[in-house]
């Protein structure tokens, strides 16, 4: 398994065991970028599009819950050294 992917896997078990303690406070880009979804995506495959449409280093990555939708806040080191969180829609909540 490449050093990459093994670090996405890493990444993403940690994400999803510590929750919303995962994250960190302060966003070095004030606007994140939204990334469109027609269909709901979970945290992993919202990681791996982010990823592999970046080809940047995922930082961190959580799922928050906006208007009964999941709402996925992945934070990338671009390859010039910037840090960008991108949101992608996820799965609806309740019913």
């Amino acid at each position: 398994m490449n050093p990459m992917r093994r670090l996405s896997i890493v990444l993403i078990f940690a994400a999803l065991a510590l929750g919303p303690l995962g994250a960190s406070a302060d966003d070095h880009d004030a606007r994140p970028i939204v990334v469109a979804q027609n269909n709901g995506k979970t945290l992993s495959e919202a990681v791996e599009q982010v990823r592999r449409q970046t080809g940047g280093r995922i930082l961190s990555a959580e799922t928050k819950v906006s208007g009964g939708r999941e709402v996925h806040h992945i934070k990338v080191l671009t390859k010039d050294g910037k840090v960008k969180t991108h949101k992608v829609q996820g799965r609806k909540r309740g019913g």
